[in-house]
């Protein structure tokens, strides 16, 4: 019997990845990531036409000899356009893409099949100990500049919204557009706006990969919450069923939550839905979250026991600094690189375990 692997939490954060900071498309299918062929062969070829240069390659694939082709291996599934509807699209597990990568010849590719390897290891990893996803969230949030108390926040609403998503699913809703359209009457019911009239307050609406609650305030956070966990209470006294019933049960988690906020704003004479935006500092590029990552997954790999991580961490961050050189470039800025920013990251560490 095959091991049954948990599913990450979706959202658009969840189903998107960055390469030198290109975005690629990816979904959860059969226990594994799957990405979309177009948008890796679109990195590696640097064409303006990706769609065209796939269709090439693919009979190319077809014509060549033997029965094991990569292309027979690929499969159609949903994924989200730049215009933000599904779409079925061409993707390919990790074992297909190295085999595709090798028919294209880009000075990326190398480069490429290291960055894939290491997405495929952190989720493995992530499978292995689920606490590790949760730690690799919040070093990303830290280095992306926000604060530690929205931080935690943020973490408790993502657990909240998969254990509203995981209850949808046992009750028959269907992922994807259903999801889509549950979501967004919690969200009407509680901030009585849209959560496109949201992003567009918050001035997102051009960034069509965006999360709008990774933008949201603190009272934002806490009454998405609110109401989403109000949705899952309602949901189960009900035995909702199907996604008629469910929807019901979001209007009304949402309600409770939106009557709570409109309470709130009669008390404080202030709007909770607000144009603040918690966006990334400047110095917290996608090459620095990215290196942050990365510097953390090869200490987790490389220390033989956590006494050794402070030692080993160092050692990493000294040849990813010597790497870097050598290439011409310079350490991204807002790094945990430091002696006293490491001492910091482990007695943070050493105060949760405790506390645990």
């Amino acid at each position: 019997m095959s091991k049954k692997v948990a599913k990450p939490a979706s959202s658009a954060e969840d189903r998107i990845v960055i390469f030198q900071e290109q975005a690629i498309r990816r979904t959860w299918h059969e226990n594994e990531w799957w990405f979309s062929v177009i948008d890796v062969v679109g990195i590696l070829s640097e064409t303006a036409i990706p769609k065209r240069y796939w269709s090439d390659l693919k009979r190319k694939l077809v014509q060549e000899a033997g029965s094991e082709q990569p292309y027979e291996k690929i499969v159609r599934l949903k994924l989200t356009a730049p215009d933000g509807k599904q779409r079925d699209t061409d993707v390919a597990n990790t074992e297909t893409l190295f085999r595709i990568i090798q028919s294209i010849p880009s000075p990326k590719a190398e480069p490429f099949k290291r960055w894939l390897a290491q997405v495929g290891y952190e989720r493995v990893k992530e499978i292995e100990d689920p606490e590790l996803a949760s730690r690799r969230a919040r070093e990303l949030y830290e280095a992306k500049g926000y604060p530690k108390d929205w931080i935690e926040k943020r973490m408790r609403a993502i657990a909240i919204r998969g254990a509203l998503t995981d209850e949808w699913k046992a009750r028959g809703v269907a992922e994807g557009r259903e999801y889509s359209i549950l979501t967004a009457e919690i969200a009407r019911a509680t901030f009585g706006v849209t959560p496109g009239d949201h992003k567009k307050l918050k001035g997102l609406e051009q960034a069509k990969t965006a999360n709008l609650r990774d933008h949201m305030t603190d009272l934002e956070l806490i009454f998405t919450m609110l109401g989403e966990a109000g949705t899952t209470e309602i949901a189960k006294r009900k035995d909702a069923q199907g996604f008629a019933d469910n929807r019901s049960a979001a209007k009304e988690g949402g309600a409770v939550a939106g009557n709570a906020r409109k309470e709130l704003e009669a008390k404080t004479g202030t709007p909770v839905v607000s144009r603040q935006n918690y966006l990334a500092s400047p110095d917290a590029t996608s090459a620095g979250i990215a290196v942050t990552a990365f510097i953390e997954t090869q200490t987790e790999a490389l220390a033989t026991s956590a006494a050794e991580k402070p030692k080993t961490r160092k050692r990493v961050v000294a040849k990813i600094r010597q790497t870097i050189d050598e290439l011409g470039g310079t350490m991204p800025e807002a790094l945990p690189t430091s002696e006293k920013s490491i001492q910091q990251i482990e007695s943070a560490k050493k105060k949760l375990e405790k506390k645990k």
